[in-house]
């Protein structure tokens, strides 16, 4: 499978999404309904998610329920993410903070890959953090990877005005909701500002600046964990930027002692969510070189366990492949 693509060029082109008409009229007579029926819930709110609540955690159980039944009334961004996944980290609290921002214009769902293996699986999905978004029950690919804020502005605000335009799709009141109000300040975003200088520039995708800011808070604090983390993040990130994924590949295969190849790979590996085999890949460099290009590879598995999260169990069981290796 083809790594998710950072620099989101792979953006769809909403304004050509098919069957416009008969989604409009489908979302309108869904609205009818949903009319029809408050009358007897009182103000119990759109299916059964909290009222005013703008980001959501969605099961397979209640999938038709609150993403295909609520993008009738407001665009549903849906957010596929995993807990080892660290670029999501990065995608996820953005998406939420705009959420608030934008207040009703969009609902984000999080979908949880590990636990909803078949959504994953529907919804075609190749490599995470994967955002799709569902208009008048038409689901529309939008990007994978963790974009700049600015970029992800572009394909929201686009999103939002052919949900108007094509489907009639306004989106929802949040006044006097009981979640939309508090609009926590910038969800994931640390109080101190160090740290906070360097998640922002990581947001705004400028890679530099973010990993010098990650490295001057690692210099007064050498074990923020938090800042370890981003640091990681940002080094990948910037590393796979601009890499011909295809080319990278082939590489790859048709030189398996080219060790710059292997870690080339190893880390569109990680990037697009294919973290075992980005791990098995680094272990066998390890196992099968000696001196620098040895170093080079252990030195870059331990830099992508940094990525994941030391929890992990797919680092767990990796540290110990490379100790077996090693030793």
């Amino acid at each position: 499978m083809q790594p998710r693509n950072m620099s989101m060029s792979g953006v769809v082109d909403l304004a050509a999404v098919k069957a416009a008409g008969e989604a409009k009229q489908k979302a309108e007579e869904a609205r009818a309904r949903a009319a029809r029926q408050q009358g007897g819930a009182g103000a119990a709110g759109a299916a059964g998610a909290v009222p005013g609540a703008l980001v959501i955690d969605v099961e397979e159980a209640d999938f038709e329920q609150e993403v295909l039944q609520r993008s009738a009334e407001v665009p549903v961004v849906i957010d596929f993410w995993a807990e080892w996944c660290g670029p999501c980290k990065q995608l996820g609290p953005l998406l939420e903070r705009l959420a608030h921002e934008y207040a009703g214009r969009f609902l984000l769902a999080k979908i949880d890959v590990d636990r909803n293996q078949m959504l994953f699986q529907q919804f075609g999905v190749q490599g995470i953090p994967a955002v799709f978004a569902v208009v008048a029950g038409q689901a529309l690919p939008l990007f994978q990877g963790a974009a700049p804020e600015q970029q992800v502005r572009e394909v929201l605000d686009q999103l939002v005005q052919v949900a108007e335009q094509r489907f009639g799709i306004t989106g929802i009141s949040v006044e006097g909701g009981e979640g939309g109000e508090q609009a926590p300040a910038a969800p994931g975003v640390p109080e101190d500002p160090a740290l906070a200088a360097a998640h922002s520039a990581l947001d705004a995708g400028d890679l530099g600046g973010a990993i010098q800011a990650y490295r001057n808070v690692l210099a007064d604090d050498p074990a923020s964990t938090e800042a370890k983390l981003g640091l990681a993040q940002a080094e990948l990130l910037q590393r796979i930027q601009g890499l011909d994924a295809a080319q990278v590949r082939k590489e790859a295969a048709d030189a398996p002692a080219d060790v710059r190849a292997q870690l080339r790979a190893a880390d569109l590996d990680l990037a697009g969510g294919h973290v075992e085999d980005a791990f098995g890949r680094l272990v066998e460099t390890v196992r099968r070189t000696a001196g620098d290009d040895r170093e080079a590879a252990r030195v870059r598995l331990l830099e992508l366990f940094e990525v994941v999260g030391h929890e992990d169990p797919r680092v767990v069981a990796a540290r110990g492949a490379l100790a077996r290796v090693l030793f």
